[in-house]
């Protein structure tokens, strides 16, 4: 009775695992395909942007669309920049993460924000 070697083994299992991951990005392409088709076809229906998107995700299209105010101040000018803030924010599953409400939104807020609860997150000043 012939054995296969460790070696040989390895080298099948390496391949069988090669064609798995071929096959799982094959997979996950075929659904953010569809995923992406379907918040297109919401979003055109909706009368949306892509610029109104990305602002909504607080991505680069919020940055675009402030510089494109014809804001001529610069962060050296403004009065507040450089300063510390008192957090806005905190989030509910995990007390240690806050957020100011400046600068790009944290994961756990956008989470809030999308699910229309991110009031629920503000921190309520002291009296």
């Amino acid at each position: 009775m012939a054995r296969t070697s460790p070696i040989s083994q390895l080298e099948k299992i390496r391949a069988a695992r090669i064609k798995l991951e071929k096959e799982e990005k094959r997979l996950m392409s075929r659904t953010h395909d569809k995923a992406l088709a379907q918040i297109v076809q919401i979003a055109h229906n909706a009368g949306l942007t892509a610029a109104d998107i990305a602002t909504a995700l607080g991505g680069k299209g919020k940055k675009a669309a402030t510089k494109s105010t014809g804001s001529k101040t610069t962060k050296a000018k403004r009065a507040t920049a450089g300063k510390k803030v008192a957090p806005k924010y905190r989030d509910p599953a995990n007390p240690a993460n806050a957020w100011t409400g400046r600068g790009r939104m944290p994961q756990w807020v956008q989470a809030l924000h999308a699910a229309g609860t991110l009031a629920s997150a503000e921190i309520k000043p002291a009296e």
